[in-house]
């Protein structure tokens, strides 16, 4: 509802600066051009994503998720010690994490969301300093295939959409690092 009313403030704001300043044909151009421009880059978004959720499916059905999943579980009982026998809440961070891992940011989020609802079933009404760790983690997320981003560069006609790799590792790595140390420190602290 928030952002209906802040899209629908913008437009009318733009087309009245239009209407004042003697503009309106010119934002009656872009709002054409705008709109054109967003379905082209949806489409072109739209193939990237459906080949890596099959890609993401052909490794479920190989097993390779759940090897990638015993890979993840030193590193993620170490994160959410609370939940280190709980396999449910094991298995579906260690989904998170895959799809995260992929770039696959509207497939994880689902799953992430699991995560939390399992999570969230110790403690109602309060968020645990493992769930708040899952957020960090979650937001954070370290990428190996930026496969969202990918596709929005080959959408704006970049020769070479995965040419910003080291860029996103490196980013992508200092994120999730100073997520999760901030998440213990303020987890102590607040704890207090």
């Amino acid at each position: 509802m928030a952002m209906a009313v802040i899209w629908t403030g913008m437009v009318v704001v733009s087309v009245l600066c239009g209407i004042f300043l003697g503009t309106g044909d010119a934002v009656a151009a872009a709002a054409v051009s705008g709109a054109s421009e967003a379905v082209k880059l949806c489409l072109s978004m739209a193939g990237m994503l459906c080949l890596w959720t099959g890609v993401m499916e052909v490794m479920k059905r190989a097993g390779l998720s759940r090897g990638l999943s015993r890979l993840l579980r030193p590193i993620i009982r170490r994160l959410y010690p609370e939940f280190a026998r709980d396999p449910e809440v094991m298995e579906s961070i260690s989904a998170n994490v895959s799809a995260n891992l992929l770039g696959l940011g509207n497939a994880a989020t689902p799953l992430g969301i699991q995560a939390a609802k399992r999570m969230s079933k110790r403690s109602p009404g309060v968020a645990s300093n493992s769930l708040c760790m899952l957020v960090v983690c979650n937001t954070a997320s370290i990428q190996l295939i930026p496969t969202t981003i990918a596709s929005v560069r080959a959408g704006a006609g970049s020769a070479a959409p995965f040419d910003i790799l080291p860029a996103v590792w490196l980013a992508s790595g200092i994120s999730v690092c100073t997520g999760i140390v901030a998440a213990k420190v303020l987890g102590k602290v607040w704890g207090r």
